[in-house]
């Protein structure tokens, strides 16, 4: 074999030694809590109390030691048979739900309207029960927000809109949801779009930073957008999308001429 051609397979073998080393490395901005030798102890004021908002649509039940009593603050889900005098319950009536109006106001069987918005569940419990002791004694309250949905979209395996089961879910269980990010999602720079005040505020979050515990969006409110945007490897092949197909037929070339070299030495 010549000068020349040992100087061209070297040169060769040094390119694609090159190209398989990028292509087998992980970058590091994929890894989600870095600095992970200060995770093991955080301490956040980052407090999570969901309150309700105008549309939100929360059901609230009422019980009491004499079911008789609590039926006119259950409208159309149990009646009292009068024949024999015991309470049945409807199989086809849903459990009373209540829309929030523009003014954060519910009409609520025998009391009238109450202003439901901006309180929590516990306030709503609170309050219902104030106002039900002229009628009931020891009356239990439960309420429950029907209508939590979050939309996840951009580069996570399953986008889409989510129902959430309780009031209380935080980004990473979000994304879990939605099947976690693909490996071309970028990771440092989430955008979560969240109404306040009849404004739609934009919060940033990098997920590879242990800061992400204490972000004002780390627990998600009801009707909150993700969106993962592509990182720029995703970006660039989005605008070139011919360049694997380049990729490949260089290395068929570099192959041909391996064998080629290989053959004439």
């Amino acid at each position: 074999m010549s000068v020349y051609h040992r100087w061209l397979l070297k040169i060769i073998y040094c390119i694609v030694l090159v190209l398989f080393i990028v292509s087998c490395k992980a970058p590091k901005d994929i890894v989600y809590f870095q600095e992970s030798e200060n995770l093991e102890q955080i301490t956040s004021g980052n407090r999570f109390i969901a309150t309700y908002k105008p549309h939100d649509i929360i059901s609230i039940k009422v019980s009491a030691p004499d079911a008789a009593i609590a039926i006119p603050f259950n409208a159309g889900t149990t009646s009292l048979n009068s024949e024999s005098g015991a309470l049945t319950t409807s199989t086809t009536a849903p459990r009373p739900s209540y829309l929030i109006d523009d003014n954060g106001m519910i009409e609520f069987p025998v009391l009238g309207e109450l202003k439901i918005g901006g309180l929590s569940s516990a306030e709503v419990k609170d309050m219902i029960k104030e106002k039900l002791t002229e009628y009931i004694n020891d009356p239990i309250v439960s309420v429950r927000l029907e209508n939590f949905k979050i939309t996840i979209l951009g580069e996570v395996q399953n986008p889409g809109p989510f129902t959430v089961n309780n009031e209380r879910i935080t980004l990473i269980e979000a994304l879990g949801l939605a099947g976690d990010l693909g490996i071309q999602g970028k990771r440092t720079n989430i955008t979560v779009i969240r109404e306040e005040n009849n404004t739609q505020v934009i919060h940033k979050v990098d997920l590879t930073s242990k800061d992400v515990f204490s972000s004002p969006v780390y627990y998600l409110s009801q009707n909150d957008v993700v969106y993962v945007e592509p990182n720029a490897s995703k970006a660039k092949s989005s605008k070139n999308s011919n360049w694997p197909r380049v990729l490949t037929s260089v290395t068929s070339v570099l192959g041909i001429i391996i064998s080629v070299i290989a053959i004439t030495q």
